[in-house]
């Protein structure tokens, strides 16, 4: 039995779907094979394929675009696509086009609206942890402050996708350790580029984050995210080991290269309020995996639908909409990138449970699932083009801008 078996407990199946290889017709869809045929896998590049396929599922039709990317290819790679700070979002074909991938997906579920807290604004950061080339960017924010639909019994927003260092994929869980050495003591560090802090807690805010305001951090609680922002906060701004600025309510605008601010919400802010200018002060944090001892490259948030073959148990079985998803096949060697359509003719789309099943039949062992409805995009370079765009038509008319995102770098 599997880590994850152990964690989650045996999983449980469920109907299989039928996955008819031909297309739609009347579909104007990218590359789609003569209606009829069965849909052949068309090479983008070396060690990446696409193809696109109907599937019934219990809400009807709906069409599916999947990558196959091939890591034992050496100059095939998988990287975080993000827009350069964690507070930020750009569409999926804009983040693929900058960093120079052939194709990709969107990622994580992510800070979208703010409604509940009138005069605070969204950030656009994602849930759950995030690490490019191997640089932390961020935590995960407590569970009861995630957007998205509900999480499977067991799963949190700690558990991430991503690719090790040995260049092969695998799904764990990331949970921040760190702290704040001050001459009062040592404090726990509660966060790391978050939009949500833990109620009582001290978070610590780089360069990475970008230039949104961190006001919404102290917003919510750890069970209740439109809860009302918190009347007890402080910030301190540390560059060079020392206080240089303190404040009674978090700011905005970017943090420079070797600095930090520290946002302190309740016992945080109380604690935070005994340093002043001048106060010598140390931030350490890093992100600690459970049971894996090989670093991840790469990793971004989510949450787990498949684990060894099984289903998950109490995956939803009855909500379908359009959803992307990433399943691991081939010892952590090969990958696929599910992406519905969200046309209006096919936005029906799939269960949970049967997302969890449609990554199955691909050939997955593993499978997480990821933002969908109008975040869901797959982009790539088709054949004879120069440029990537997307694939699927997103739900919403036009590209999502999204947080982050899975790229596949590869050679022609």
């Amino acid at each position: 039995m599997t880590h994850r078996q152990r964690r989650f407990g045996a999983g449980r199946s469920v109907l299989s779907l039928l996955v008819a290889l031909g297309t739609l017709v009347g579909a104007a869809l990218v590359g789609a094979a003569p209606a009829g045929a069965a849909a052949e896998w068309t090479q983008l590049a070396t060690g990446l394929q696409y193809r696109q396929f109907d599937i019934y599922a219990t809400a009807g039709k709906t069409h599916a675009h999947v990558l196959s990317v091939d890591l034992r290819d050496p100059r095939v790679r998988v990287e975080l696509l993000y827009p350069g700070a964690v507070a930020a979002r750009a569409t999926v074909s804009g983040l693929a086009t900058a960093q120079g991938a052939v194709a990709g997906v969107n990622g994580d579920f992510f800070n979208i609206t703010e409604t509940q807290h009138p005069g605070v604004q969204a950030t656009g950061a994602s849930v759950g942890p995030a690490i490019a080339q191997g640089r932390v960017l961020k935590a995960a924010v407590p569970d009861g402050q995630r957007f998205g639909p509900v999480l499977p019994p067991g799963t949190s927003t700690t558990d991430v996708f991503g690719v090790g260092t040995d260049r092969r994929a695998r799904l764990g869980d990331l949970t921040l350790d760190g702290s704040v050495l001050t001459p009062e003591g040592r404090l726990p560090l509660g966060g790391l580029n978050q939009y949500a802090l833990p109620v009582g807690s001290v978070g610590a805010y780089t360069s990475d984050w970008g230039s949104m305001s961190r006001g919404r951090a102290t917003c919510g609680t750890d069970t209740d995210r439109a809860a009302p922002c918190s009347t007890d906060t402080h910030e301190v701004t540390v560059r060079g080991g020392r206080v240089v600025a303190t404040a009674d309510t978090p700011g905005g605008g970017p943090v420079p290269a070797g600095t930090t601010v520290l946002v302190g919400r309740e016992a945080g802010a109380q604690q935070l309020r005994k340093l002043s200018v001048g106060s010598a002060v140390t931030v350490q944090h890093r992100l600690v995996a459970a049971s894996a001892s090989i670093p991840y490259r790469f990793a971004l948030g989510g949450y787990p639908v498949l684990d060894d073959g099984l289903l998950l148990p109490g995956l939803d079985d009855t909500v379908s909409a359009v959803r992307t998803a990433v399943g691991i096949a081939d010892g952590g060697r090969r990958l696929y990138l599910l992406a519905l359509d969200g046309a209006v003719a096919y936005r029906t789309g799939l269960t949970i449970s049967e997302v969890a099943d449609t990554m199955r039949t691909l050939g997955s062992v593993d499978a997480f699932s990821l933002d969908g409805g109008g975040s869901t995009t797959m982009a790539a370079r088709m054949p004879g083009t120069s440029s990537v765009a997307a694939v699927n038509h997103p739900a919403g008319g036009v590209e999502r801008p999204v947080p982050n995102g899975i790229g596949v770098f590869a050679g022609t």
